[in-house]
């Protein structure tokens, strides 16, 4: 839509929109948090973590390339999921 074809913003269409942006910002948020705790916790814990083996190879390194790899990949796929839920949320409140 255009600037032209958008309906003048009601206080209602502005509290949803605050709700949206706000539901938008703690997901973002959240999943932000849960990235750095995986990239501090994969380095924070290796030393402890080298004892420990894996199909030979120590727990640290496999916890550093394949496991934060797969949770980041997850984060991805979480932020997709939710975020297009919130938007089909707002948009259908949109249309009301």
């Amino acid at each position: 839509m255009d600037a032209l074809n958008t309906p003048p913003a009601t206080p209602t269409r502005r509290a949803r929109r605050a709700l949206h942006w706000r539901r938008t910002r703690d997901t973002t948020a959240l999943l932000l948090l849960l990235w750095m705790l995986t990239s501090f916790g994969a380095v924070f814990f290796a030393r402890e973590l080298s004892g420990l083996t894996l199909f030979g190879w120590p727990m640290s390194f496999y916890l550093a390339a394949q496991g934060a790899s797969l949770v980041y990949l997850a984060i991805i796929g979480g932020y997709a999921w939710r975020m297009r839920r919130l938007d089909r949320q707002y948009q259908a409140g949109e249309r009301t």
